[in-house]
């Protein structure tokens, strides 16, 4: 099956739905076609009404076939987030395994960076500290270096999570067809593809940066002319107005991802895809991954607190430097972060799935293919 403007993909089911008889791209299979009517039964003519038993009842829908994790047609709510935990349950060697082994790799890393970056922003900037705070009571020579370390490291974690995102969906993907595929699989098959996901993250990243640059830059200008009332109102109004903008690219980028993994398309191609998919399902697309990074944010506290609670108490660290409470944390972020990324991608993945089931009929080519291979 091939799709307008994309190339073949390599998994069938994947790629858009076959024309159907209105020839829109993506539309449902016998669409308009009327469902042949069998003859009454023996006895029953016109006029002497309908047996019992015989052919469905009015409004009858047949169960959806379900080779997977989710039943094969539009899906609700609870079972994104029911799919999301079976689909981790379903292939837990690349779902927990590959997650945990990145993050692991990634946080130690992180680890190591932040406590020798952090020694050498406190020497580099003992004078200032000592300028500020000579009584130190204030603690910023012990503060400051903790404080800005974490931001060097944030980018291999921003890059770790976006890989791993990529490759989960296509776990994910594979679980809906009642499929396992091997991280071996994952990896040999899927890193080209994991590589545009990551360009285009970036690239997202930069443009988000620049315009909240842009913001920050007005309102210092403002405020260096000593014009506080504008500055104060492009404070207010740009970071509002950045806010919604945000929020409004992340959403409607939300299936671009998705679609360069299971479609097989170029980044650009993809990107267009995505965000046409996007459309008109922003409010449903916006409310599930709002609830999401909810219930993301409550696993990463429940988990992360008790971590801060040893560190400032049985540790006696309140501000958390020391290289044991780093560990600490550590341990604690890679527990955290595994959940919350498989979770978070197997959600995304579900909602790209959820989308072409609604819009192009999806459905039935996965069940045809599910088919095919059970056949």
């Amino acid at each position: 099956m091939t799709s307008p403007n994309h190339e073949t993909p390599t998994t069938p089911g994947w790629a858009s739905p076959t024309s159907g008889p209105s020839g829109e791209p993506g539309a449902w299979p016998d669409q308009g076609a009327q469902p042949p009517v069998a003859p009454p039964p023996p006895g029953h003519g016109p006029g002497y009404g309908s047996a019992p038993g015989y052919g469905p009842a009015p409004g009858y829908r047949p169960p959806a076939a379900q080779p997977g994790i989710i039943p094969l047609r539009p899906l609700g709510l609870g079972e994104i987030l029911d799919g999301a935990f079976r689909a981790i349950r379903a292939n837990p060697r690349v779902m927990f395994g590959l997650t945990a082994v990145v993050v692991t790799v990634t946080v130690a890393l992180q680890t190591v960076v932040q406590w020798y970056v952090a020694g050498l922003i406190a020497g580099a900037t003992a004078d200032v500290t000592a300028t500020l705070d000579p009584t130190s009571e204030l603690g910023l020579s012990d503060t400051l270096g903790p404080a800005i370390a974490p931001l060097f490291t944030l980018p291999a974690l921003a890059l770790a999570t976006t890989v791993l995102t990529g490759l989960l969906i296509v776990s994910v993907s594979r679980s809906v067809l009642g499929r396992t595929v091997t991280i071996g699989e994952v990896w040999g098959g899927y890193r080209g593809r994991v590589g545009w996901v990551v360009v285009f993250t970036i690239g997202l990243a930069i443009a988000s940066t620049l315009v909240l640059g842009a913001v920050v830059g007005l309102v210092v200008l403002a405020a260096a002319n000593g014009v506080t009332w504008l500055a104060v109102m492009l404070g207010l109004v740009g970071g509002a107005l950045y806010l919604l903008g945000y929020v409004w690219l992340l959403v409607r980028t939300l299936l671009i991802p998705p679609a360069i993994m299971l479609e097989g398309a170029g980044l650009r191609s993809a990107v267009r895809r995505g965000w046409t998919l996007s459309r008109g399902s922003f409010w449903r697309l916006l409310g599930i991954y709002l609830l999401t990074s909810i219930i993301v944010g409550i696993v990463n506290a429940l988990i992360t607190a008790p971590a801060t609670i040893i560190a400032q108490f049985v540790f006696r660290d309140p501000l958390m430097t020391s290289f044991a409470s780093i560990v600490v944390l550590g341990i604690a972020n890679i527990i955290a972060l595994t959940l919350t990324t498989v979770f978070t991608a197997a959600v995304v993945a579900l909602l790209y799935i959820d989308v072409r089931m609604r819009r192009e009929g999806l459905d039935v080519d996965l069940a045809r293919a599910a088919g095919e291979t059970t056949a």
